[in-house]
């Protein structure tokens, strides 16, 4: 069966608009805090392998679904989904309510579009850093076109049933979408867990949160901390342009590929990543392994 990490403390807080957000924390209470932000339809426990990773034990780590997804609440308008205030407003109040000392914010696929929401109304002067992983600057009609038509010839990616009120038509998306996240594919008790995290997001709030038309590069360029940028070599969902563009827009970016990962590297090369990201927080902490 797949183990999941065990949380030292759980909170419900109030984001943006009241929405009630679910956080867990692991780790060192007192650590450096890294505040990890999760990617469409997905949860806070697709990071299981950095909250149970010995590296980053002594971190404080603290995850939080999305509005909309997993244990959080799901409003059913669209303004709760439309542009920066929400996500924004959210990742603050996460911050603000447990009190996170210039975090390290590390943002995977959508989520490192919730980072840029952050950026763009409130800069990087909170934050010790950012991560941006599987992600970049832009989204909908902004990003660049070379990855726009990648992603248009791959149906799984457009994952266009994952929209679809029918529940076989769901389910077969959902597995077709989870399976192009992964080059080294996960364990069958593992797939089984992310199968149900990303059901508990509904299909119409799937489709509210899908395509937003943004451009952070103003945001990007403007930041004054470092900015961890990684990406996997067999990526289908953020094409190698998206982290081309990333690489480059982040005033102070650095960039890493995992030859050996799909979208997912934080998952397929789990020991990689979480000895970078060690190494990245610790420095910016001004701590040390």
């Amino acid at each position: 069966m797949s183990t999941q990490p065990t949380p030292f403390a759980t909170h419900v807080i109030t984001g943006h608009g009241g929405c009630p957000i679910s956080v867990a924390e692991y780790g060192a209470p007192e650590g450096p805090p890294i505040l990890f932000v999760h990617g469409w339809s997905q949860s806070h426990l697709s990071f299981a392998r950095q909250f149970t990773a010995p590296e980053l034990a002594r971190f404080r780590m603290v995850g939080f679904d999305l509005r909309g997804h997993g244990a959080s609440g799901k409003p059913v308008e669209a303004s709760a989904y439309t542009g920066s205030e929400p996500w924004a407003g959210d990742i603050a109040a996460v911050i603000d309510a447990l009190a996170l000392t210039r975090p390290l914010l590390l943002g995977w696929s959508m989520g490192g579009k919730a980072l840029c929401d952050y950026l763009a109304l409130h800069g990087d002067a909170a934050l010790f850093g950012t991560a941006m992983i599987g992600t970049g600057p832009t989204s909908g009609k902004f990003i660049p076109p070379e990855a726009r038509e990648l992603r248009m010839a791959d149906s799984a990616v457009l994952a266009k049933g994952m929209l679809s009120e029918v529940l076989a038509e769901n389910l077969a998306a959902t597995e077709a979408f989870l399976r192009a996240c992964f080059h080294q594919q996960p364990a069958p008790d593992d797939f089984a867990t992310m199968m149900g995290f990303n059901m508990m997001c509904p299909p119409e709030i799937r489709g509210q949160t899908r395509q937003r038309h943004a451009d952070y590069r103003p945001a990007a360029r403007a930041t004054t901390r470092p900015c961890l940028v990684v990406w996997g070599a067999h990526e289908r969902i953020m094409p190698r342009p998206i982290f081309d563009e990333c690489a480059a827009t982040f005033a102070f970016a650095e960039p890493h590929v995992f030859e050996d990962s799909g979208h997912a590297p934080f998952w397929e090369e789990p020991a990689r990543f979480n000895a970078l990201l060690a190494e990245f927080a610790g420095r910016l902490a001004g701590t040390s392994g």
